[in-house]
């Protein structure tokens, strides 16, 4: 019998982070509020970014980027096939066109030699993804950007610790997203964080997260604020609040600790399952790149059901794992955007046929940790 059921990547809160969110309650201020700028400040400055926009998902931050620099209809968006469906249907949402294209097999990342095939006269930008939270090569991606004069959005989802040539990720783009959904490394339940060094661009982001208001709600009912606005842009409802902002700002105080425990799990699987046959994931060989440990995905034998595996696993195990990522083109409603006659994107069906993440967070013990371990070992050993 299955003794309890282990959920996957499970999130962990402080006593003090719980004690703020009483705390954000008890303030009688529950929107969008001064928290709320704090932590948009606080995670600007941690990313060494000039300005922050915290938003309602980092799939509406991924939107909200694309509006703001007049991403539209008769655009293109390169991107990669390996990602949640959320970075294509966002540039879909903006009523451009994605254009995916194949992944490099060692880090599941975008292939920078794909990515200047597949620009067209239409393509005004490209949207990255650091995958798992290995770091993109944005230095040759900007490099490619300059080259032919488009807009970079870095999506950041799982990036919140990756440096990517020294620099951390999220400062060479545009404008760059986050995500602090529940199994991020920053979790807050759902929410993101739109960062840029152009403060119009962020502002423009930010205005565009609630209705188009020319100034945010806590100022203008605040007892300092003028009780006015306008309406300067056709806008949106996709803000951020102080309750998450309360959980964020605590996150953000335990981000070191909570990154260490990730790593410690880390290397216990890389060690426990390296007799295993599936192929473990990278760490980067370059000593100015960080991989911020998000998702431990493996790469199973091309003779094992994945599908299979993963509910059985859940069934007679009572452990979670998770699918990062079926790829885009392998979804029957997006294959139209894969059909180009050059573009291959064999490496990403692979992987997206393979891959299983397993559990990977500081709201783990060391219990659940062996757990996941055994039932690997059991079903595969």
């Amino acid at each position: 019998m299955i003794e309890d059921y282990l959920p996957f990547s499970p999130p962990k809160i402080s006593e003090k982070g719980i004690s703020d969110v009483r705390s954000a309650i008890e303030s009688g201020w529950l929107g969008t509020g001064p928290l709320t700028a704090e932590f948009e400040e606080r995670f600007a400055l941690y990313k060494r970014s000039e300005h922050g926009a915290a938003v309602s998902s980092c799939t509406s931050g991924l939107f909200l980027s694309m509006k703001a620099l007049g991403i539209g209809p008769g655009d293109e968006v390169i991107t990669t096939n390996m990602t949640f469906v959320s970075t294509v249907n966002s540039i879909l949402h903006c009523g451009a066109t994605p254009v995916l294209v194949d992944i490099d097999s060692h880090s599941g990342n975008i292939s920078i030699d794909e990515i200047e095939g597949a620009i067209s006269d239409r393509t005004r930008a490209i949207l990255p993804v650091h995958y798992a939270g290995y770091p993109v090569d944005m230095e040759s991606v900007m490099s490619i950007a300059r080259k032919h004069n488009l807009f970079v959005i870095e999506d950041c989802a799982h990036a919140i610790e990756t440096m990517s040539n020294g620099k951390p990720a999220g400062t060479f783009g545009d404008l760059s997203v986050f995500s602090f959904y529940a199994t991020k490394n920053i979790a807050v339940g759902e929410g993101g964080m739109v960062i840029g060094h152009k403060a119009e661009l962020v502002e423009k982001v930010s205005t565009l997260a609630l209705h188009g208001l020319s100034r945010g709600a806590w100022k203008r009912f605040s007892a300092a604020g003028k009780r006015t606005y306008d309406v300067v842009e056709i806008g949106y409802k996709a803000n951020f609040t102080d309750l998450q902002a309360a959980i964020g700002l605590s996150q953000l105080d335990d981000l070191a600790e909570n990154t260490q425990r990730r790593r410690e799990i880390w290397e216990h699987y890389s060690s426990e399952l390296a007799n295993l046959p599936c192929e473990l994931p990278n760490l980067p060989s370059q000593p100015d790149d960080i991989h911020a440990l998000h998702l431990y995905a493996v790469r199973l034998p091309r003779s094992v059901s994945r599908d299979s595996l993963v509910e059985r696993l859940s069934e007679k195990h009572g452990v979670a794992f998770g699918v990062h990522y079926k790829a885009v083109s392998q979804f029957a409603i997006y294959r139209k955007y894969s059909e180009r006659k050059e573009n291959s994107l064999k490496v990403s069906e692979d992987w997206g046929s393979r891959c299983m993440s397993l559990s990977l967070s500081p709201g783990m013990t060391d219990r659940h940790v062996e757990r996941v371990v055994q039932a690997l070992k059991e079903e595969l050993g």
